[in-house]
């Protein structure tokens, strides 16, 4: 399973880190990262894990859904 972040579609509201710490934090930038995640396709963040947990809560909330579960 894979959890993608558009970075760079960010607006920064924490609404991510505010359901799944587990997986999301804010950058020093204002905008969300996943944590341990590497530099995928276009520049987008992914984290491969076996279990997405709460990372489904942060994709269902984020107001411009730019998280995306694979």
């Amino acid at each position: 399973m894979k959890i993608t972040l558009e970075r760079e579609k960010c607006i920064g509201c924490g609404s991510c880190v505010s359901v799944c710490g587990k997986f999301f934090e804010m950058a020093d930038d204002g905008k969300s990262t996943i944590k341990g995640a590497k530099t995928g396709q276009g520049g987008n963040l992914e984290l491969e894990t076996n279990e997405a947990e709460c990372a489904k809560d942060a994709a269902d909330i984020c107001p411009v859904q730019i998280i995306h579960i694979n």
